[in-house]
């Protein structure tokens, strides 16, 4: 790769551009702005992309500033105001779970009952054994039952009803009996 600068003063000096000289970088490089424009028109705070064994996330500065205030605080104190309650979304994102949790195997919106307004599969003090249903995650129209991998109490359900979850992400916390 060469480093062209422009000396014209149409760029801040510390800014480096560079033109790729490998059309597969310039693919590369096409692909990752059409991604962040998707991600720059969408109500997202975070696009995650994984090809083979090559990985690429984009985050909107909200999604980097709460992901990096959920993560700098050192003091115990500090650690609990992300945990008040009521905290929103993606505070619960950004932190990671203390106990064991069910994760989602896949993207979608999460629902914690067969229908609504009907009673959930699973709550907050009940039992959960392995292989219980305890949601659902709708993706591309397909209503997908999502099963527990763990036994025991349900601490927290982390999910919330009709909110989009991402793969990976804790569901319920659960605390082995």
């Amino acid at each position: 790769m060469t480093d062209d600068r422009e000396p014209s003063g149409a760029e801040p000096a510390d800014v480096v551009v560079t033109v790729p000289t490998d059309a597969g970088d310039a693919t590369l490089l096409g692909l990752i702005d059409r991604f962040a424009a998707i991600l720059e028109r969408s109500e997202l705070t975070e696009l995650e992309v994984e090809i083979g064994g090559t990985g690429l996330t984009l985050r909107k500065p909200v999604a980097v500033a709460a992901a990096s205030a959920a993560a700098t605080p050192s003091a115990p104190g500090a650690a609990a105001v992300p945990g008040a309650p009521g905290g929103d979304a993606a505070t619960g994102l950004a932190t990671p779970a203390a106990r064991p949790s069910v994760k989602a195997p896949l993207s979608g919106i999460w629902y914690g009952s067969p229908t609504p307004g009907s009673t959930p599969y699973v709550v907050t003090g009940g039992e959960v054994a392995v292989g219980q249903v305890v949601g659902l995650i709708e993706a591309m129209k397909l209503f997908n039952e999502i099963k527990s991998d763990l036994a025991g109490r349900v601490v927290r359900v982390i999910a919330e009803d009709g909110k989009l979850v991402k793969a990976r992400q804790p569901l319920i916390e659960v605390e082995p009996l």
